[in-house]
């Protein structure tokens, strides 16, 4: 035991560059992990100048200038961020105002509806488990529950200071960052080790498959939003602006995203119409964008991404998550290909280092 330990030491980090490629990976990890919270504003900027890189490369293969390539990119960022602040965060919060307020009259109906199941079907429940449920069921406490859920919401996310940085230096950040992309990234090589060839293969798959993941997972965001949001309204649906955000940001989520999105598209259809022609055709709707989503968006952004096993997935998913919250999730399945990457290319049994292929 003690010589096949021996053995897979010598062999593994006997290697200069599965050495200094162990050491990236742990050094970010612990400045993650130690420093993300502090340092928010400036990974949110990296973040946000990655996504804009593809823009601006686009611009530059048309032989734009950079610099002009990068004004038009970040005035159309500026735009769009400007436009989601002024008209959809309002609404966001005026439906999300209305839905805490309407809470006690969904406790009715859903109090009404119990009330009912012992006559339709006795042989499953009683009237007296029905009456236990109720007694369980305060429309006051849960009432008092989402109005301090909406203040707490408003106190710390759209605090002063929060609100400064984030739409102040975030910008700023982001501006620099793509003008002086070359500037900043050869004074951080100047500091790493020349021996670094593993490092830097590893990085080709691992750069082309976040930016494909992450720029079409936005764009998916965006155009299922967008078309949720169109069908929803035109359905007549009660806070299709939430219901179709929520729908959205359902997609970082695979396979479950989906799964639990529809309980509350579901129930506000049914508080509104009841068992009746529009809640069926609300239903429908909603399957028909997640069908189209998984079989006919999904191929086409993703087409150059390589895929995951489900499993992997969820796995990654849920251990990610568990780490780093909402960033863990919507970077769960990068990470998982960043794994992937670094698995392949380590030592072998055979003792050669297997560099990651430079296609997707």
């Amino acid at each position: 035991m003690f010589d096949m330990i021996r053995n897979w030491y010598q062999r593994t980090f006997t290697n200069p560059q599965v050495v200094i490629l162990g050491m990236a990976l742990v050094g970010m990890v612990l400045l993650i992990m130690l420093l993300g919270k502090p340092l928010a504003p400036v990974f949110a900027a990296i973040i946000i100048a990655y996504l804009l890189e593809g823009p601006v490369s686009r611009l530059e293969q048309f032989r734009v200038p950079r610099l002009l390539a990068v004004i038009c990119v970040f005035v159309l960022f500026l735009a769009l961020l400007i436009m989601l602040l002024l008209l959809l965060a309002p609404l966001l919060s005026s439906q999300i105002a209305q839905f805490l307020q309407q809470i006690p009259n969904y406790v009715k109906q859903g109090q009404e509806l119990l009330l009912r199941l012992p006559e339709l079907y006795p042989q499953f429940i009683s009237m007296a488990q029905v009456e236990e449920i109720i007694g369980r069921m305060n429309s006051t406490d849960i009432t008092s529950y989402g109005n301090r859920v909406l203040a707490w919401f408003w106190s710390s996310v759209l605090g002063l200071i929060s609100l400064v940085v984030f739409l102040v230096l975030v910008p700023m950040m982001v501006l620099f960052l793509l003008k002086d992309k070359v500037v900043l990234l050869n004074w951080f090589t100047r500091y790493l080790p020349r021996d670094r060839e593993l490092v830097r293969s590893v990085w080709k798959e691992v750069d082309l498959q976040i930016g494909n993941y992450v720029r079409g997972k936005v764009l998916e965001i965006l155009i299922v939003g967008a078309v949720s949001w169109a069908v929803f309204s035109a359905l007549g649906l009660q806070y299709s602006a939430l219901l179709a955000t929520i729908t959205g940001f359902s997609v970082l989520i695979p396979f479950i995203g989906a799964a639990v999105v529809t309980l509350p598209v579901a129930l506000v259809g049914f508080f509104q119409f009841g068992w009746g022609s529009e809640f069926f055709w609300v239903v429908m709707a909603y399957g028909i964008i997640q069908a189209l989503d998984g079989n006919v968006l999904v191929p086409i952004l993703f087409s150059e991404v390589n895929d995951l096993h489900p499993v992997a997935i969820i796995v990654s998913v849920l251990f990610f998550g568990s780490l780093w919250g909402f960033w863990g999730i919507f970077f769960a399945i990068p990470l998982a290909t960043v794994v992937n990457a670094v698995l392949r290319a380590w030592p072998h049994p055979g003792g050669q280092l297997e560099a990651p292929s430079e296609q997707a």
